[in-house]
């Protein structure tokens, strides 16, 4: 027998399914968002982070806004249209502990929260799913990969925090699409001592 809150979880599921792919027939496979200033933020919309090349999500995307920031790789995204908000682990990263239940707080912890916080807190964002990581973990926390805008560009959050040094990379089993790209921004914040590299 379905317990309420399994019945919950299904629902959830497939709402979330049916969003996406009614957002890709929609908009041919790339679902806007709307920034802070009301401009529209699509995918269209390009990204540097650093590295002097252009990015844009390359998967499905929800949109949302940020109504929380768990910790460093953990945020509470309000998707356009759903009534609850859902928990988002982003994919590629690790950032040190400040909440794990009968865990003390890691190095770095909260330099890593604090960040996010100020990069992600209210923001609106695009959340890119990636088929190579699944749907959700085993904490039913949807996995993506968030992306907000800065000065009219798109930037990848999770590549962000690797190459300033407020997380690892992160591979849990599979390979995922940004992967040479976080595992260079970590080389590249070891080698000049940035954030964790230095701190802890």
């Amino acid at each position: 027998m379905i317990t309420g809150e399994e019945n919950q979880r299904i629902t959830r599921r497939w709402w979330l399914i049916g969003f996406v792919a009614l957002s890709l027939s929609a908009c041919g496979g790339a679902t806007g968002v709307t920034s802070n200033d009301d401009e529209p933020l699509t995918p269209a919309n390009t990204a540097t982070n650093g590295f002097g090349t252009n990015r844009a999500p390359q998967g499905a995307v929800l949109t949302g806004q940020v109504v929380r920031v768990v910790d460093g790789d953990t945020v509470r995204v309000l998707v356009d249209g759903a009534t609850e908000d859902i928990s988002v682990r982003l994919i590629g990263i690790d950032t040190p502990e400040t909440v794990a239940p009968g865990k003390p707080v890691e190095c770095f912890g909260p330099e890593a929260t604090a960040f996010a916080e100020q990069q992600l807190s209210g923001q609106r964002v695009l959340i890119e799913l990636d088929v190579s990581q699944g749907e959700t973990d085993r904490f039913d926390r949807t996995l993506g990969y968030v992306w907000t805008e800065q000065d009219g560009a798109l930037r990848l959050f999770n590549l962000d925090a690797v190459a300033e040094g407020f997380a690892i990379e992160y591979t849990y089993d599979d390979d995922y699409t940004w992967q040479q790209e976080f595992q260079q921004a970590q080389t590249d914040a070891a080698r000049d001592g940035l954030g964790l590299w230095s701190a802890c």
